[in-house]
């Protein structure tokens, strides 16, 4: 087992030893510096990571074990805050509980709307190809990567401080800051940077994100994930994830069990929906293994993105539950539907709004900021209960799972059962205006 007080500090994260410049000289994450270059490695273990370990949660005030993940992160991650990388000081910003039966968590974030990339891409299509031309993560400076975080080749997990890449055939999966962060330790992940994958979860990156999470064993380290058109800002491959020493109000929200019915033999996961949330969404948990709930998971998203229906995705609880929320907000932004008090205060709800925090960028509307607020924010992005219970059943049948229990109109109708998803025929996509724009 590895354990560490505190990483030494990464002076430079490519080679020291070799004089002058290598690559194009800008010491980038892209093909030209990349692999001659060396880049901090966690390597997790293959062995008996993909079993999800047992027990309860861990509430507030309990005092975990800090995982070597979360020492190496938060070390490198100050690192970069000391040698002034991010565009503010986000450990200034003030923070507070709005009052009420929920908890919402409220963040006011003046210079984040102003400082962080703008959006570049179409709003109203979930897949889009990738364009090289536009910022992506291969740009982005070395000095701002953290590490890289890959499967072990045996069953140990391991840390090298300065590993070369090479030129290895599978292209490495990068940890990097996050120049304009929400919280504390606010990272990317983005697997296989160099292959430039457009923003779309497929199995192997999914199961990714959640490996990062269970190896950080922390239940205050959540990962989050935007698809286009629900305020994804680059179309680059990525999840987020950061440090939030509370619980989000979404991971306190009561559920109810779906009663399902599996047509592939049980792997344990389970399918819950949310009760009393302004977002309607789901949740999956369980599995016999890691790769169980991440492959239920995946096929959902995919089905998403290839329904063009935008959806975002929390990773929760080290990797034991995960929320999908398919939303809507974007597409009512375009249309004029959503209220101009809301569209005033600049929130784009993205994965961290749906969950409970609310990042502010004015003070009036976080020294005002209230449940009935949060409330009719997040009721916005949500989809209308005829619209949700057709996607969610989309769902169910991608992960592998349908309804038992149905209305009695619909018991015996063939005809009405197979057309509740059809995967050859999209749904409709979203009635935007054609090439419309949403300022992000």
């Amino acid at each position: 087992m590895l354990t560490i007080k505190r990483v030494p500090t990464v002076v430079s994260n490519f080679q020291e030893d070799t004089p002058g410049a290598l690559g194009c000289g800008r010491n980038c994450l892209g093909k030209c510096c990349l692999p001659v270059s060396k880049l901090p490695l966690y390597a997790f273990k293959r062995d008996g990571s993909d079993l999800i370990k047992g027990g309860a949660a861990i509430e507030p005030g309990d005092n975990p074990k800090v995982s070597f993940l979360n020492e190496l992160l938060l070390a490198q991650w100050e690192d970069r805050m000391s040698r002034g990388l991010f565009r503010y000081d986000v450990t200034t910003c003030e923070t507070k509980v709005i009052p009420g039966d929920y908890g919402f968590i409220a963040q006011l974030n003046e210079g984040r709307h102003l400082k962080k990339r703008p959006t570049e891409f179409r709003v109203d299509r979930v897949l889009q190809p990738f364009d090289e031309k536009k910022f992506n993560f291969t740009k982005v400076g070395q000095e701002e990567a953290l590490f890289r975080f890959e499967q072990s080749e045996d069953n140990g997990t391991h840390y090298f401080p300065n590993a070369p890449i090479g030129d290895s055939s599978k292209s490495p999966n990068a940890v990097a800051i996050n120049v304009s962060p929400i919280e504390y330790g606010h990272v990317l992940l983005i697997p296989r940077v160099l292959d430039c994958l457009p923003q779309r979860i497929d199995h192997e990156s999914f199961l990714l994100a959640l490996h990062m999470a269970s190896e950080a064993a922390d239940p205050f380290f959540r990962l989050g994930y935007n698809s286009l058109g629900a305020f994804a800002t680059i179309n680059h491959l990525h999840f987020q994830a950061y440090y939030l020493s509370m619980p989000f109000p979404v991971e306190k929200t009561p559920t109810e069990k779906l009663n399902t019915v599996k047509n592939v033999p049980d792997n344990g996961v389970t399918v819950s929906k949310l009760l009393n949330y302004p977002v309607r969404g789901l949740v999956f948990e369980g599995g016999k293994t890691m790769k169980h709930l991440s492959d239920a998971v995946a096929n959902s998203c995919i089905c998403l993105q290839e329904n063009n229906i935008p959806y975002n995705v929390l990773i929760s609880d080290c990797g034991k539950r995960v929320f999908i929320f398919p939303q809507c907000y974007a597409e009512k932004q375009a249309l004029g539907e959503v209220s101009q008090e809301l569209l005033d205060t600049q929130v784009n709800p993205a994965v961290w709004e749906i969950s409970g925090h609310i990042v502010l960028k004015r003070k009036d509307d976080y020294r005002e900021a209230s449940e009935d607020y949060a409330w009719r924010l997040l009721a916005e992005v949500s989809l209308s209960e005829e619209r949700f219970e057709e996607v969610k059943a989309y769902i169910l049948e991608a992960a592998g799972f349908q309804e038992a229990c149905v209305e009695e109109t619909n018991v015996g109708n063939e005809e009405q059962e197979e057309a509740l998803f059809e995967p050859s025929v999209p749904t409709p996509a979203p009635h935007f205006p054609q090439d419309c724009l949403v300022l992000q």
